[in-house]
């Protein structure tokens, strides 16, 4: 069987287990796709899988980054595809699980370029500013021409961002607009939960609950005494710039709480609206008794 498995969807919407339930049944081990769990010392808010969580299945691409450090899709790419890559060769299954879309995407699609030729006298441009006034400032100019390109892309990815800027600059037409081609590059089996809206933000709402409960405020302010602040990626994650902001007393306790769940809430219906345009995306109901047997049946159905 020489299938991988995505196991994707919202925050809180129980992709952890399931996907180490599906790697015990299946042989497999677990590559994590999300944005947050790639740095060191971000547990609490990420919900980073304990030992004890991971059931003793290998789980890759988590804690492979310095929270002080911009990580990009990119990044994330040419770290996360060998390792699937190697997971195939050893015969195992590879489980890829999480809710950072552009990371699956990246993943389980080849994409090039288009047919857009290169322009050695615009890139030089772009690279230019860049030097002169920083990587946002040409990021900026992105988002003003092409923003869907722009977010799925980190303001220091200035290679992919300059791209899109000179696929724009020589065609007129926006790199998002342009034919890519997304070719899998494996056969692949996704799911995710089909969960009611009511029942999800509830869960999110008591998953906020459970992580101040843990130490989150504390996480954080150890994390500031390390030296990170707003500036950082990984501080601009939901949960850490709320209490960030807290700890800065611009806001109090309450609304910090109130904050992180609203924010958290309105990712998850980002999250949503993502997965539902994956090619060939199986929802599942989160009460059904039967999702790891269906699920394997399905991995199986075309051996």
């Amino acid at each position: 069987m020489k299938k991988v498995l995505v196991v994707c969807g919202a925050t809180a919407s129980g992709k952890t287990g399931f996907a180490v339930e599906m790697a015990k049944r299946l042989g497999g081990e677990v590559v994590s796709a999300d944005c947050m769990l790639v740095y060191r010392g971000l547990n609490i808010g990420t919900a980073k899988p304990t030992e004890e969580e991971k059931g003793g299945i290998v789980h890759h691409m988590i804690d492979v980054a310095e929270p002080t450090r911009s990580y990009s899709v990119g990044d994330y790419e040419e770290s996360a595809l060998p390792i699937v890559e190697n997971i195939l060769k050893r015969g195992k299954v590879p489980v890829i699980c999480g809710g950072t879309g552009f990371y699956i995407q990246s993943l389980c699609f080849s994409r090039g370029h288009g047919s857009v030729g290169a322009d050695e006298k615009v890139r030089r441009k772009y690279e230019k500013i860049a030097a002169e006034q920083g990587n946002l400032a040409v990021y900026r100019m992105l988002e003003r021409v092409d923003w869907e390109s722009a977010q799925k892309l980190h303001p220091n990815d200035l290679k992919r961002v300059i791209r899109a800027l000179e696929i724009f600059e020589l065609t007129g037409k926006k790199k998002s607009e342009q034919q890519d081609g997304f070719v899998p590059r494996f056969p692949y089996l996704a799911v995710a939960f089909n969960m009611p809206r009511e029942e999800l933000y509830d869960r999110i709402n008591r998953r906020v609950d459970d992580m101040l409960a843990q130490g989150l405020v504390e996480e954080v302010r150890d994390l500031v005494g390390k030296g990170l602040n707003e500036t950082c990626q990984s501080m601009q994650g939901i949960g850490y710039k709320e209490v960030y902001e807290y700890l800065k007393n611009n806001i109090s306790y309450s609304t910090m709480r109130d904050i992180i769940q609203q924010n958290t809430r309105n990712y998850a219906k980002r999250q949503i609206t993502f997965f539902k345009k994956f090619p060939n995306l199986i929802w599942l109901d989160p009460h059904a008794k039967d999702n790891v047997q269906r699920v394997t049946e399905a991995m199986y159905a075309d051996d």
